[in-house]
């Protein structure tokens, strides 16, 4: 089944075209990863599909209906998250109580629920609450304030709230920015864990290369806005014009 297709999609800003007549699809299960030089216009692409920036033209439809014109909630609430690249958490509030606010908007849309009903008289948000927090390694450390939390633990609950809202297609925009090696290294297992335990569709932004080679089903390569490369890992590391655009020549 065919979850995102992005047709034609251009973004202006003034005089400059950060992403120029962009199109592709991405299947149900699929792991897609996008790379490109800084500038390449990835974050922004990301940025249109999540719906907090407005094409210039083009359509993005999930499942099959267009999205334009939806607001980022109701994107989420249709089925597609996304984590950011710097980890966006509440810091004074517990890592339990993060993933609270994202299964609480998951179960009842857009926090339309009682504000006088405790929140432990939603048992399904407490059990999804649990399994979210389990899910990314944070169960044990559900009452530490965020802000408390190592580098590394607060990525990982940023990632946690995205899984919170069950999404369909989840979007990483560099998941492991400003993380060390072993850091990285945690994430990546973690990234592979989950997307075998919940089947899960993603689109990840990185510029680490390991990981982008070691968890990517097929690399989409963007350069100045436009797409010049569209393979799995071997045949994208193959690719001439993407050493040179991407490396100045230098194999990937």
């Amino acid at each position: 089944m065919t979850l995102l297709e992005l047709d034609g999609l251009t973004k202006e800003f003034g005089g400059l075209v950060a992403t120029d007549d962009v199109t592709f699809d991405v299947e149900e299960g699929e792991r897609v990863s996008i790379i490109g030089p800084n500038g390449a216009g990835k974050s922004t692409l990301i940025n249109l599909v999540t719906r907090r920036l407005e094409p210039t033209a083009g359509d993005v439809r999930f499942k099959g209906e267009s999205i334009l014109g939806k607001k980022p909630h109701e994107v989420v609430q249709r089925g597609i998250s996304k984590s950011f690249q710097t980890a966006s958490i509440f810091p004074e509030l517990t890592v339990r109580e993060n993933a609270e606010i994202a299964a609480l908007a998951a179960e009842h849309g857009s926090f339309r629920f009682n504000f006088l009903r405790h929140r432990d008289r939603y048992p399904a948000v407490a059990e999804l609450t649990r399994e979210t927090l389990e899910s990314v390694g944070l169960h044990g450390q559900r009452d530490v304030p965020a802000e408390d939390l190592p580098y590394g633990d607060k990525r990982r609950l940023e990632l946690g709230i995205a899984l919170a809202s069950e999404p369909d297609l989840l979007l990483m925009d560099e998941p492991t920015a400003g993380m060390s090696p072993d850091e990285t290294s945690d994430t990546v297992e973690l990234i592979e864990e989950v997307k075998e335990q919940l089947g899960l569709t993603f689109i990840l932004v990185e510029h680490d290369m390991e990981v982008i080679f070691s968890i990517s089903d097929r690399i989409l390569v963007l350069n100045r806005g436009e797409i010049i490369a569209d393979g799995t890992p071997e045949e994208v590391q193959g690719d001439a014009a993407v050493q040179e655009a991407y490396l100045g020549g230098v194999e990937l």
